[in-house]
């Protein structure tokens, strides 16, 4: 059956030039437009052209799009620009998801279907995409992310505390998580930059505790008909104008050592800095705050980054929270790796 309009386009990861494992999620926030080329030459050719002359409407920021190819050898010598990226689909597995014959595909910022069109009408697509609003404005009405924003979840003095805790300390720059083989690894990329510290104290870890089970928590069952019984992490984080403190868009609970988490939260522990704010691009352009010692709670499947803080330091708690249900998840990975690493012979590296 061929995507209809408001389905969800399915995700994958895949080769580019500039990037061996692109991950398509990763793109949402703009429209994008999806090229299934054929495997003859004459269709090839003159879809390519045809979007070669409407290169103008790719500038990453209201549009991006990708040419989906099967025959390796196209490979050589492609290099990715700006607006417009390769996708190597050798075997066919992206191409079968999306429908499996060549044509083209339009999405909104959410990465839903808005139109297709067949690989010999690329205006049908094309002249549409031109005439689109603002990426913020797909909806025709104003969107809101739905997140959930809440006051008095840190009283001042812990905040105050925790941030001495960090200024104590210092922080380290930390990773972000990728899959390696069966795994998931922390890896250092350009893609964050920030200072974190881990509370061990348990007496510390038990206040926090307290506060997230008696004044979060139920605000969470009530607005999103959840119920958290875990907490991964007790993190105080420092983003610092000085480092180019940001953390660009990104998803929670992409990996296999990621899968179990269910919501992320971000509780602000001080004022006084520019820049800083969350902003979840697949609902437009709009920035969320919380008062200090307030929080920001928002599934970790939704796209969002922590903007750039261009003056001063942002100090923030930011945990995660999960359920009996995602610590099955988390088990089971835990037992895979395990078993992995039993049968890993003696001397190699596991």
């Amino acid at each position: 059956m061929p995507l209809l309009p408001g389905q969800t386009a399915p995700w994958f990861t895949a080769w580019t030039p500039s990037n061996p494992a692109f991950a398509f999620d990763t793109v949402a926030g703009r429209y994008v437009l999806m090229l299934f080329l054929p495997q003859e030459a004459e269709p090839r050719v003159a879809a390519l052209r045809a979007l070669a002359a409407h290169q103008h409407l790719f500038d990453e920021v209201r549009a991006c799009a990708f040419v989906v190819f099967r025959d390796p050898e196209m490979s050589v010598g492609l290099r990715d620009i700006r607006g417009l990226r390769w996708m190597r689909d050798p075997h066919g597995a992206i191409t079968k998801g999306y429908v499996g014959e060549p044509h083209w595909l339009l999405l909104d910022p959410t990465l839903r279907v808005m139109a297709s069109a067949a690989i010999d009408a690329p205006m049908d697509i094309l002249s549409r995409l031109a005439a689109l609003p603002p990426p913020g404005d797909h909806a025709g009405v104003p969107l809101h992310a739905p997140v959930l924003t809440l006051p008095n979840i840190f009283e001042p003095a812990l905040c105050e505390a925790l941030i001495a805790l960090h200024a104590a300390d210092g922080g380290a720059f930390t990773g972000v998580m990728r899959d390696d083989g069966d795994r998931t690894v922390a890896v250092m990329d350009p893609l964050k930059s920030r200072r974190d510290i881990w509370i061990q104290d348990p007496e510390l870890q038990a206040a926090i505790r307290e506060r997230l089970e008696r004044r979060l928590y139920p605000m969470m069952v009530r607005a999103l008909g959840y119920q958290p019984t875990r907490i991964e992490r007790f993190l105080v984080s420092c983003y610092d104008a000085k480092d180019g403190g940001v953390f660009h868009p990104h998803r929670d609970n992409t990996t296999q050592g990621t899968a179990h988490r269910r919501f992320a939260c971000s509780i602000n522990l001080n004022s006084g800095f520019e820049g800083g704010d969350l902003r979840f691009a697949e609902y437009g352009p709009a920035t969320y705050r919380p008062p200090v010692g307030g929080a920001v709670v928002f599934s970790c499947t939704l796209m969002h980054e922590a903007t750039p803080v261009t003056a001063g330091r942002r100090y923030a708690f930011l945990p995660f929270l999960y359920d009996e249900a995602g610590q099955a998840v988390l088990d089971a990975y835990r037992a895979r790796i395990a078993a992995t690493d039993q049968r890993q012979p003696e001397g190699a590296e596991a």
